[in-house]
């Protein structure tokens, strides 16, 4: 270990050219809500004098320098290769990293889950580079079998997470629990981290649209609330992420009698178009709002007039933390999830757990926040108790990264 840290990190399609020009000048990039995992890294290079070196996934290439670093956005091969060029892709980009940490004389190395396959930084820990990976994902589906080739790609890894890296960062409980599984309790230091955020931006959200509850004496049920209901969905446009289920959880809404439910959907992906048009075709179109991409100040103007998040991501994608969950509840605003998102241990108390890949229990739990003036302001009160984690420093990225980088300097 030479005197100076000099330090990769690899990560996904993040814009961290973005992000380190928002750092030099002291403030917040205007993509993300929270702060970024690229400007946590210049900070703590920054205040240990390292050198470092951010590479993250474009479609175009940039590249910017100075003193103490490099920073970089740079095509991948095969980047929608699917099949046996997914896995070439996966192969190439770990070569292509290694190239990059010798070239930079890396001597110790970050890598955020899905830059490569974990086994490939075995040869970064055989050339005396210490390895870190950050997982953001956890490392199988939760509630699906293992395919054959995830089995073998797993039993690769295994040696990794045992001896040959440094530590382990994780983004929650249940990627922490994998790991020991996998290792059977044999693995490396792990080091938990909450996505983090500034208290500023939240301040500045309006409480959820107040609603009018009148009771029946016949009945004994809700009436509609004066204005509608919003049900926010935040992420990438993808069949996996669950967001076409949300039609058919419209349906039984509908079915109901209930009209006043809106479904505004925020971001962009390749399943868009598809969506719009399957929304249009079965006559869903008074329930929803597409909002496409967001930037921070058009998130604010519509969690302000949020009641609900939904997150309704299906048992065939492998999630990670899932931010808008912390959003949500930045936001004072109840969330409707399966434990198919790790975030739901952080947050339960604020949230409605339903079974997963049930449009049907979603129905029913989005129904019951809406009709129910009671549950409802029970989450939403539950929201400003579970606020801290989010808002606390100590646990972020940034602090695990500091400690971790603080340790190997004691070891040289």
């Amino acid at each position: 270990m030479s005197k100076q840290l000099r330090i990769l990190y690899a990560l996904g399609p993040e814009n961290v050219i973005d992000s380190y020009k928002s750092w030099r000048k002291g403030e917040d990039t205007s993509s993300q809500v929270s702060m970024t995992y690229s400007g946590q890294f210049y900070e703590v290079c920054k205040s240990l004098d390292a050198k470092g070196y951010v590479i993250a996934e474009s479609f175009a290439a940039e590249i910017i320098k100075d003193k103490n670093f490099i920073v970089e956005r740079r095509p991948v091969f095969f980047a929608n290769g699917s099949g046996i060029f997914y896995h070439l892709r996966q192969l190439l980009r770990g070569l292509q990293l290694l190239t990059v940490a010798i070239r930079f004389r890396a001597n110790v190395a970050f890598f955020a889950s899905g830059t490569t396959y974990w086994f490939v930084l075995l040869l970064f820990n055989w050339i005396g580079i210490k390895v870190i990976p950050c997982l953001h994902c956890t490392l199988w589906r939760k509630y699906r079998e293992q395919t054959f080739g995830e089995r073998i790609i797993l039993k690769l890894s295994r040696s990794l997470f045992q001896s040959s890296c440094h530590s382990i960062h994780v983004v929650s409980r249940d990627i922490a629990e994998q790991v020991t599984k996998l290792t059977q309790y044999r693995n490396q230091s792990i080091y938990e981290f909450n996505p983090t955020y500034r208290r500023g931006y939240f301040d500045n959200i309006a409480p959820p649209p107040e609603r009018s509850f009148q009771v029946t004496t016949k009945e004994k049920e809700c009436s509609k609330e004066l204005s509608a209901f919003r049900v926010l969905f935040i992420g990438r446009i993808e069949f996996d992420k669950g967001v076409f289920d949300l039609l058919e959880v419209a349906r039984k809404i509908s079915k109901q009698g209930i009209k006043d439910i809106i479904f505004d959907i925020c971001g962009d992906g390749t399943a868009l178009d598809s969506l719009r048009q399957s929304v249009i075709q079965h006559s869903l179109d008074r329930f929803f709002i597409f909002h496409g991409y967001c930037d921070k100040q058009q998130m604010q103007e519509i969690f302000g007039k949020t009641h609900i998040l939904i997150v309704p991501t299906r048992s065939d994608f492998i999630e990670g933390f899932n931010r808008a969950v912390a959003e949500s509840i930045l936001s004072g605003r109840p969330v409707v999830t399966s434990a198919v998102c790790p975030a739901l241990s952080y947050v339960r108390p604020a949230a409605v757990e339903v079974p997963p890949d049930n449009p049907e229990a979603y129905a029913q739990a989005i129904v019951e926040l809406y009709s129910n003036s009671r549950t409802y302001e029970q989450k939403r009160l539950a929201c400003l108790k579970l606020q801290q984690q989010f808002y606390d420093a100590s646990r972020s990225w940034g602090a695990a990264l500091k400690s971790s980088l603080l340790s190997i300097q004691q070891e040289a």
